[in-house]
């Protein structure tokens, strides 16, 4: 038996607790693997001591934790526990969750490991994180597909009763990675997460299967008590999960709390971590998504324009969640329809559209191509349509939970006919509310089909996003058809924005046709006539042109003249603005111009790219953005970084590549 006594630091309440841990072994073998272990605690509190007394505390700006394993083992839940607690702690951060495509993909092989990436920080923290600090590695599969983005002397914790001979191979390796040496510069911890697991539930009746699907949550205590943090965020989700499964509360709380007991006694984990609250304006916060995010934007719009909001929408990976989301709030008035299939979805929404509401549909790439003919439908008849692509990687059916940014091109030209469409990007999961916002506001005041672009990682990942009031977002002003207008005419146009009048259905004196045949000009009435044909071609280029003029010009991060400017557009901001920011702290005479409007591009374009002597575009795809950039603004000579790898950039590669520019 082992006696070990330590004192445990609470923040708020200013005290300490004398925690007294008895570990009795049942066997002495010294490998864990074969140890069993009981704890029995006692807790006496202690006023006012001394905390570097007792704990040695590592003050860190950011760490990147990364939990992973076998899909089905939790770690998608085990990493948003984590960022939640973060966000309630008053840390910012940044997620990247990486799961595969099939629903159960074959056990304990590469292609099944799902993982779950968490930046956190006292800094304004804008990416994942290249390299992870702290590794949760469940089995022999996910240690080998992610040892790879793990920092030369991270932490790595492992269930080590998983690490057997079978699945060892199974996973590629020769030997057993725990035993060959192969390990040495990392900080290692052979924890016997299965074992404790099912010892700690046993007094509860539990059997063995329902035990190992809490071994997350095991490993989720081993890193709270690298942090310090207190459980009771986490507790406080069982009691709300579990509210009418009183023994799964019970024993997801013991599971927790035996895996912050059991890293107590583990002297490879050595220090614990402290990062101190970042400096964020005040305000109310939440850990969000960006399709949540997306789909609060829409909300928030509907609101603001007064218009009912219909989504029209079939299930598409990783879009759903938009679709999910929005049936959750009937009470705002959102009406949701999951249609049979993509056609039926945009097609519906083009039908509400003519009624009057605010609508939407959603997808991801394979989608939007069957949803290509509609788009040209509401592009002819001049309807407010808001059309969201979260990316995916493709051709065909691809990579369906990778992210790229492949489908600009699709955006921008697939259709048939001159279709011209607004095309907006969104940069990270908080800002796309307001991106999807702004697509509502160009798409309801200028009476136009808007696309707005996002990604899977976008889509999925998670941000920290500062609430704000409906009342303090722009206005939004429908330009609707009043009643009985003896001057309406279904396309006369505003001179200034050549917008036409939206006459909502029911309207008195305001009957029309419509419909996907060429209009004449004015009338509205069918028309194949070549002169008012090209009319009607240079009109509706020309009003998508003119949204130019209710945009904002393009920024830049740093200086207007330099060596170096790096452009980029929608996901990629939080990579290229870290890269382009170290390097200026180098004293590099680099800038970047990250682009959210695409088309129409903002107008102070040509002026942004002519103050340097060098451009480089970087895009997730194979150069759609700089061969569009290389239409629209022909006097620059452009150098292109692209990686198609379903991943996104790291800071690293592109500092790298930038200074081979500079």
């Amino acid at each position: 038996m082992s006696f070990k006594i330590i004192y445990n630091y609470d923040n708020q309440q200013n005290t300490y607790s004398l925690i007294c841990f008895f570990r009795i072994r049942i066997n002495k073998i010294l490998n864990l693997r074969s140890v069993k272990n009981l704890y029995l605690c006692a807790v006496i509190h202690s006023k006012n001591k001394s905390m570097s007394d007792q704990t040695n505390f590592i003050e860190k700006e950011d760490v990147v934790v990364k939990f992973c394993g076998d899909s089905g083992d939790g770690m998608q839940l085990a990493g948003t526990l984590f960022s939640d607690a973060a966000a309630l702690l008053g840390l910012d951060l940044a997620t990247f969750p990486d799961y595969p495509a099939e629903i159960r993909a074959p056990h304990n092989t590469i292609a099944g490991v799902s993982g779950f990436q968490v930046h956190v920080g006292r800094k304004k923290i804008e990416t994942s994180g290249d390299f992870v600090d702290i590794l949760v590695a469940m089995n022999p599969a996910s240690l080998k597909s992610n040892l790879k983005w793990t920092r030369p002397g991270a932490t790595i914790i492992v269930d080590a009763d998983l690490f057997d001979e079978a699945t060892c191979k199974k996973a590629g390796y020769i030997t057993n990675p725990l035993e060959d040496d192969s390990l040495e510069g990392y900080n290692l911890v052979k924890a016997p997460v299965t074992m404790l697991t099912r010892n700690a539930l046993q007094p509860l009746g539990i059997d063995n299967k329902t035990a190992d699907r809490t071994r997350n949550v095991f490993t989720l205590g081993i890193i709270y008590h690298i942090f310090s943090w207190k459980l009771d965020t986490t507790v406080n989700y069982f009691k709300t999960k579990f509210k009418k499964k009183p023994e799964m509360i019970e024993a997801n709380k013991l599971v927790l709390e035996t895996g912050y007991s059991y890293a107590d006694t583990v002297e490879t984990l050595g220090s614990s971590y402290h990062i101190a609250k970042a400096k964020m304006p005040a305000g109310r916060y939440r850990n969000i998504t960006g399709n949540v995010a997306t789909a609060w934007g829409f909300l928030a719009a509907s609101e603001r324009s007064g218009r009912p909001l219909f989504l029209g929408s079939y299930p598409i990976t990783p879009a759903t969640e938009i679709l999910i989301e929005l049936v959750k709030h009937k009470s705002l008035g959102a009406k949701v329809f999951q249609a049979e299939d993509e056609i039926a979805g945009i097609c519906s929404a083009i039908g509400a559209s003519y009624t009057g509401s605010l609508a939407l549909t959603t997808t991801s790439g394979p989608g939007l191509s069957l949803k290509s003919e509609a788009i040209g439908l509401a592009v002819m008849t001049e309807l407010p349509l808001v059309i969201v692509n979260v990316q995916r990687g493709g051709p065909s059916t691809g990579l369906p939970t990778k992210s790229e940014q492949s489908d600009l091109m699709q955006a921008l030209f697939g259709r048939n006919g001159e279709a011209p469409v607004v095309v907006i990007a969104a940069s990270t999961p908080a800002d796309c509310f307001k991106y999807a916002y702004e697509s509502a506001k160009i798409a309801l005041e200028h009476m136009t089909p808007v696309i707005l672009l996002t990604d899977g990682s976008l889509g999925n990942g998670s941000q920290l996003f500062r609430i704000p009031k409906v009342a303090d977002l722009p206005s939004i002003t429908p330009p609707l058809a009043e009643p009985n207008d003896k001057d309406y005419k279904p396309y006369k146009r505003d001179p200034e924005t050549l917008v036409r009048k939206w006459a909502i259905p029911g309207t008195e004196g305001l009957r029309h046709r419509i419909g996907g045949l060429e209009k004449e000009n004015g009338s509205g009435n069918v028309s194949t006539d070549p002169a008012n044909h090209q009319i009607m071609t240079d009109l509706r280029e020309a009003k998508i042109q003119k949204v130019s003029d209710f945009i904002p010009e393009q920024g830049i991060v740093g200086a207007n003249k330099g060596d170096v400017l790096v452009v980029s557009w929608g996901g990629t901001r939080g990579t290229t603005e870290a890269a382009v920011e170290e390097l200026q702290k180098q004293g590099k005479k680099i800038s970047l111009a990250h682009f959210h409007h695409i088309m129409p591009l903002p107008k102070n374009t040509h002026e942004v790219l002519s103050g340097f002597k060098k451009i480089i575009v970087c895009e997730l795809n194979s150069g759609q953005f700089v061969n569009y950039l290389r239409m629209k603004e022909s006097d620059f000579k452009y150098t292109q970084y692209n990686k198609v790898m379903g991943l996104p950039f790291t800071v690293t590669e592109l500092v790298a590549k930038f200074n081979e520019m500079l």
